[in-house]
């Protein structure tokens, strides 16, 4: 099991354009996606994307099947990695909802997103996926596919009397945050 470190909020490497997987079904491609989930269970994220850990790929990894610790209030997104993806949205509607991230530890803040999208990408096969989300699905989604253009979540908060540390803004969450 490798757990490498997530980079946090400053650090330049998080703010490139990420590169895009030209060859699927390689060794190094499959252990970059066991990386990554090792990394991202140990933190109980929703998601990772391959430059959050320093490598300049366009892969993500999200969902678990389960319902996440972080965010217990939403319903269990399918594990999936997501190589060179795409959004299309279907319709210009936008929710306004709570976002962490793990390279901005601690804190939440609320974020305009599609409500429903189309993502479409590849597996680490280069088998094409293609799927419709709504709601936290598509902004699991979403907010992942950001780290893939160098874009962090605050930047995409619009009012900042809603961005702030999470044992400030949800007490109550943040005692099932330290229970784990």
């Amino acid at each position: 099991m490798t757990v490498h470190t997530i980079l946090k909020m400053g650090d330049p490497r998080l703010n490139r354009v990420a590169q895009p997987v030209l060859q699927f079904d390689t060794p190094e491609l499959h252990q970059l996606i066991v990386d990554m989930q090792d990394t991202m269970r140990v933190a109980d994220g929703a998601g990772l994307a391959a430059p959050q850990i320093g490598v300049d790929l366009q892969v993500v990894i999200f969902g678990s099947g389960q319902i996440n610790p972080r965010y217990p209030l939403e319903e269990p997104i399918a594990e999936t990695i997501l190589i060179n993806p795409t959004i299309t949205a279907l319709g210009d509607e936008e929710q306004l909802g709570w976002e962490g991230c793990l390279s901005v530890p601690g804190m939440r803040g609320e974020v305009p997103r599609l409500k429903h999208i189309r993502y479409t990408g590849f597996d680490v096969y280069g088998n094409v996926i293609e799927r419709t989300a709504s709601n936290f699905h598509a902004r699991v989604v979403q907010h992942e596919c950001d780290h893939l253009f160098g874009i962090l979540y605050p930047a995409k908060v619009r009012d900042f009397t809603k961005f702030g540390f999470v044992e400030t803004l949800f007490p109550e969450l943040f005692k099932l945050e330290t229970k784990s």
